[in-house]
């Protein structure tokens, strides 16, 4: 896994922090989340394959967002959303659009099933870590 690639996932993630207007302060954090998650994806995807890959890299990015949000002081979802930019089946998704527009039905289940099976993979990974206690994620010290 090249730099390029770990910066690129860095980056993509904070223009579409940008792009849906995350205050400019949590920016680099929202990267950090991507990068992350792109780092656990790129690792795992050789040796387990896209779905647990996916999987495992969805719970990284979940964890490292209630983490980030108590630190930061804000909503979860904003690292969430940002964090799993880089993840989200985009290309699946314009391929089954693509195959079912050019009248290729076989083709378009194929990848519209991929693209289903790649987020719902997603879904499940947020609502184990959403299952958590929140004072797992709490930073709480002792002043005595």
């Amino acid at each position: 896994m090249s730099p390029i690639v770990i910066l690129a996932a860095f980056f993509g993630t904070v223009a579409f922090a940008i792009l849906y207007d995350i205050p400019t302060r949590y920016c680099f954090v929202c990267g950090i989340s991507g990068m992350i998650g792109w780092i656990i994806y790129a690792i795992l995807l050789p040796i387990l394959g896209n779905m647990p890959a996916i999987f495992i890299a969805t719970i990284g990015i979940s964890l490292i967002s209630r983490f980030f949000a108590v630190w930061q002081k804000c909503p979860e979802i904003v690292f969430l959303v940002s964090g799993i930019f880089p993840i989200v089946p985009g290309a699946g998704i314009y391929w089954t659009a693509y195959y079912l527009v050019a009248g290729n039905m076989s083709l378009a289940a194929d990848s519209g099933s991929s693209a289903f099976k790649t987020c719902l993979a997603m879904v499940l990974g947020i609502a184990i870590v959403h299952e958590l206690p929140q004072k797992f994620f709490s930073f709480k010290r002792n002043l005595k």
